[in-house]
Order: structure tokens, then C-alpha cells, then sequence
């Protein structure tokens, strides 16, 4: 606690809006709309790479969470304040750090894919900003940093094999992405049939089991978008900067709108379980990466002489 003491006193209104700000980019709506953009205009590669030590993060995170039940800085220590905009997202336990973990996603995933030397930097430098970022507003702890850092670098080193050597060794995505699914599963069983003690946070824990059933069925989706795009559809990323803009704009207006369309018939259908949660994702995934890359063809001829 002694750092974050030391953070508190030198906040400013300046810089609790910029670390505000930084702190976004370890947000899920951020690390959705990077990996579908880089998805369907600069690397399936590194698209695929992206959502991977995303989604396995997240499976992670949420187990680490609900195991050690930590609670955030300002509960165990009541004389301690947080920057206040941040109280909305900084729900359940502490440890390890959720934003942390998906900035390697968002940033790290594309530093080590990447060839440009400045753009590495430039990602690192953000992840350990947004890293910062996370104790200066008061919502965790070095500890709750630093492990999310550790888990994130190993996701990033041992995953980003696969993805390089994609097109050689294919067979190798679809073993990953089965093993995928099966820790998935085990995950989603362990949150629905483990024995919590009474005092369990039920914010975080129904934060898990929402987790839990949409990695799952984010998982079954990679692997059926990887499949049916590399059998039959093989969609190109190209196209020029403005025919770019207008997919990305329009692709995810759509992908937005039905994700938002969909949540509260499917929580209906399923009676408000998170299972719907896991559906409306599974929907979402196939729209994102099958549907509408159907139109990257006609995409791709525009501006051509």
C-alpha cells in the first residue's frame, strides 16, 4: 500500500483524466474493436493471435480471481481513496489485474507481431503505462500488476509461434484451439460446480460465470471462423485506406448493433443464465469473422484502375 500512498499524493485533475484515459485501452471494448479491426484489415495472423492471449488471459484472470478472493486496495485499507471515475469498472476482487492482462492483447500481441522496432516501443511503452495507470487510479496493487505483466508476457512468447507458422502448420491451430476449448469448458465447470465460501463476492462471481460461458463459446467460434475461412471463404484484408474505413465503420456498426440486439432475447430464452451470454458472443464471433468478411472481395476492388 505504501506505493499507491505515494500515487494518491501526487494526483492532480490533469493527470487523473489522462491516467483515466490510458486506463481505457486495457478495457474489453477497446481490445474487441483492435482485434477485429487488425482482423479484417491487417493480419488474420495477428488477428487470430490477438483474440487468443485475449481470451486466454481472461480464462486466467477469472479463475485467479474467484481462487484468492482478494479485495480491491480501498477495501482493505478504508483510508485509502481512488480516483473516483474509475469506482464504476473496478467491481469484484483485485487480484490479478483484468486490464493489465488485456492490454497484452491490445498492445503486446501486436508488439511482438509486428516488424516495425519504433511500433514495439511505442506498444510496450503503452502496456506499461496502462499497467501504472491501474494503481495511480487506486484499483489495484503491484502485486495485482505485476502478475498480470507475468502471465501476460508467457501467453505472448508461447503463443506467437502458432500464429507465425499458421499457414505451414495449420493442424497446429486446430490443436490449439481444441485444448482451447477443453480449458475453456473445465473453467466453465469449475465456476458452475465448485463449492465458494459464503462470503464470495457475487459481482465477481457472476462476472466469471459470464466469462466463463463467453470464452467458451468464443473459443468454439475461433475455431469454426478458422475452419470455414480457410476451406471456403479465405477473405482478403486488403483494400485502400478509404474502402478500409468504410468496412471497419460499417463492420462494426453491425457487429455492435447485434451484439447489443441480442442480449435481452437471449437472456430471456435462457431464462437470464449466463449461458446467454455465451450464445450472444458465439453469434457475434460468426458475424465478425465469416458474414461479413463475405464483403472484403467487393471491398477489395474498390479504387482499383
Amino acid at each position: 500500500m505504501e506505493l499507491l500512498y505515494a500515487l494518491e499524493n501526487i494526483r492532480t485533475p490533469f493527470l487523473d483524466k489522462l491516467m483515466a484515459l490510458v486506463t481505457n485501452l486495457g478495457g474489453e471494448t477497446v481490445f474487441i474493436a483492435a482485434a477485429i479491426i487488425v482482423f479484417w484489415c491487417i493480419s488474420k495472423k495477428c488477428g487470430y493471435y490477438m483474440m487468443t492471449v485475449g481470451f486466454a488471459g481472461t480464462i486466467i484472470n477469472q479463475f485467479l480471481k474467484l481462487w484468492f478472493r482478494i479485495p480491491r486496495p480501498w477495501v482493505k485499507d478504508p483510508n485509502f481513496t481512488i480516483v473516483e471515475s474509475a469506482r464504476a469498472e473496478a467491481t469484484g476482487y483485485s487480484f490479478p489485474s483484468g486490464h493489465t492482462q488485456n492490454a497484452f492483447a491490445t498492445l503486446g500481441a501486436p508488439a511482438k507481431y509486428t516488424k516495425s522496432t519504433v511500433l514495439r516501443i511505442v506498444l510496450v511503452l503503452l502496456i506499461v503505462l496502462t499497467a501504472f495507470s491501474r494503481m495511480y487510479v487506486g484499483v489495484h496493487t503491484p502485486l495485482d500488476v505485476g502478475v498480470s505483466l507475468g502471465i501476460g508476457l508467457v501467453l505472448m512468447f508461447v503463443l506467437y509461434p502458432f500464429f507465425r507458422d499458421m499457414d505451414e502448420k495449420p493442424k497446429s491451430i486446430y490443436i490449439l484451439f481444441a485444448v482451447f476449448i477443453v480449458l475453456a469448458g473445465a473453467f466453465v465447470t469449475f465456476v458452475e460446480l465448485y463449492h465458494f465460501p459464503a462470503d464470495l463476492d457475487t459481482g465477481n462471481y457472476a462476472s466469471g460465470l459470464k466469462n466463463a460461458y463467453m470464452i467458451l463459446f468464443c473459443a468454439i467460434g475461433l475455431l469454426l471462423v478458422f475452419h470455414l475461412d480457410r476451406k471456403y471463404i479465405n477473405f482478403p484484408t486488403e483494400a485502400v485506406w478509404w474502402a478500409q474505413i468504410i468496412k471497419v465503420v460499417v463492420g462494426l456498426g453491425f457487429t455492435v448493433g447485434i451484439k447489443a440486439a441480442l442480449k435481452a432475447p437471449l437472456l430471456a430464452l435462457f431464462g437470464g443464465h449466463s449461458v446467454a451470454h455465451g450464445v450472444r458472443y458465439f453469434i457475434v464471433i460468426l458475424f465478425a469473422g465469416l458474414i461479413w468478411p463475405l464483403t472484403f472481395k467487393f471491398f477489395a476492388k474498390l479504387g482499383r484502375k
